[in-house]
């Protein structure tokens, strides 16, 4: 693709999206050119911020017209490097924040009209205010948008209760690689009408098109929740406590969050306020959180029920039950910054993988030894979804060792893990995606029709390839 730091280029973006839409001084464009674990800095001519989607189709059909590759940006918190742009200024980066609108919520259709740039965490608020919920909840929900969540099709925390991001799906409007637009923000709960279009770009990481608007699907807002932080003396047992809670009353389990001892503790030694209401530290910990939109819906004897039996087993060791808003707030912030805390204690290695639910402590357990094996001393601080099978199985330097000098080490760590992920049949990338950091990967893992079906699919949409260049693809 040709640089695109052309005075005529340039000035037509400007004519398109106006004095406020274009950015071209360095020091602007700097916070969208690296991403959030800096492990990519790219560099971008110029960052374009349309207001309207006929803004967005435009400026798509000027790159197009001119073999400029385009990188959809939301919040720019991806984990595998997927919304950064390369370093040949080959490429502008779009960026939606300026499409922040809440277009309509109906609380009858129970449904969420929005576009692209509006944060999820405001548009969790904005169904709140009309007595609804927006399931979907990450740890960055303060700044990723919704085009961004979608586009990579983000989990979190409520999966094991409502599904992935696509399956709260109703509705888009995409921008096409041509800068057509696809209308399709349909609020209907069963339109079986062909092909459904609307799955393709969930999750195909702006490599398809632009999501520039979407109908999300809403849920009653919950009136009673239980929260509890859990000490627990192996995998094993914490897999048991999830069966325990599946088996008493699996419609009211909305999270169950692993953790291990070592993750922990980097959180209680980096993040401040931060503090374990265990008396005694354990090697595991589960979050449980129970939810339910009834009055009176007994959550609480509930919970005690089954923490009162597991703890009489031994299954449990310790175990901290939230009394208020602000407990239970401090007990997510313990899992929530677990990210933040590896951050903070140097160089890491990040696998997002999934494997079946019952296979979880075997991935712990074998992972943990394939990676000590190749590198003593190291770190390993796992965390997440056990409820759905997905573990952050991260790796931080071993203490004192130089930060190049571990990284250097990721693809044979992360091949480690995979060996590992792949023998327990699960998927290298559960939730992240496959951005920029991984599509080497993808030949081994989904190689054949598969991944041949893939090509086919983008060559039809994106023939000439300007559409997120050189992601998820190898």
């Amino acid at each position: 693709m040709p640089h695109v730091a052309t005075e005529r280029f340039l000035t037509e973006l400007a004519a398109i999206v106006g004095p406020r839409g274009l950015l071209t001084d360095p020091t602007d464009i700097a916070p969208y050119a690296e991403d959030w674990r800096r492990l990519y800095r790219g560099h971008p001519p110029a960052v374009v911020r349309p207001a309207t989607t006929q803004e967005v189709a435009e400026v798509v059909r000027a790159c197009a017209a001119a073999g400029v590759g385009i990188v959809p940006q939301g919040g720019n918190t991806s984990m595998v490097g997927g919304a950064v742009p390369a370093e040949d200024g080959s490429e502008i980066v779009l960026a939606l924040a300026r499409l922040n609108r809440i277009l309509e919520i109906d609380p009858v259709d129970m449904t969420l009209t929005l576009q692209a740039g509006v944060t999820l965490k405001a548009a969790q608020e904005a169904a709140a205010a009309k007595g609804c919920l927006l399931p979907l909840s990450i740890a960055s929900e303060g700044t990723a948008q919704i085009g961004g969540v979608l586009a990579t099709n983000a989990g979190g925390n409520n999966t094991i209760r409502y599904g992935n991001a696509r399956d709260l799906v109703l509705g888009l409007e995409v921008v096409l690689p041509d800068g057509e637009v696809w209308e399709g923000l349909r609020r209907l709960r069963k339109d079986n009408t062909g092909y459904c279009l609307r799955q393709l770009f969930v999750g195909a990481e702006g490599t398809l098109g632009i999501i520039t608007a979407a109908v999300l699907k809403l849920a009653p807002l919950p009136r009673e929740v239980e929260v509890a932080l859990c000490a627990l003396p192996s995998a094993e047992a914490a897999l048991d406590l999830f069966s325990r809670f599946q088996a008493q009353d699996p419609a009211a389990l909305q999270a169950f969050e692993y953790m291990s001892g070592s993750g922990m503790d980097l959180v209680l030694a980096h993040i401040p306020g931060s503090a374990l209401p265990l008396v005694t530290p354990a090697d595991h910990y589960v979050l449980v959180e129970l939810a339910s939109p009834r009055v009176g819906a007994g959550l609480r004897p509930a919970l005690e029920e089954v923490l009162g039996a597991a703890l009489e087993e031994g299954v449990v060791l310790d175990a901290a039950i939230a009394a208020s808003g602000a407990q239970r707030a401090a007990i997510w912030k313990l899992r929530e910054e677990h990210s933040e805390a590896q951050k903070r204690a140097g160089a890491s290695v990040k696998n997002d993988v999934s494997v079946p639910v019952s296979r979880v402590p075997a991935l712990l357990h074998r992972a943990a030894e394939a990676c000590e094996a190749l590198l003593p001393g190291i770190r390993i601080v796992p965390f997440g979804h056990l409820g759905d099978g997905n573990i952050h199985f991260n790796l931080v330097q071993p203490e004192g060792m130089d930060p190049a000098a571990f990284l250097a080490r990721d693809q044979d760590l992360m091949a480690a893990v995979g060996a590992v992920v792949r023998d327990l049949g699960g998927s290298f990338s559960a939730e992240h995606g496959v951005g920029r950091l991984k599509p080497a990967m993808l030949p081994g893992w989904r190689g054949g029709a598969e991944l041949e079906t893939m090509r086919r699919i983008k060559q039809a949409l994106d023939p000439h390839g300007i559409m997120n260049p050189g992601k998820v693809l190898p």
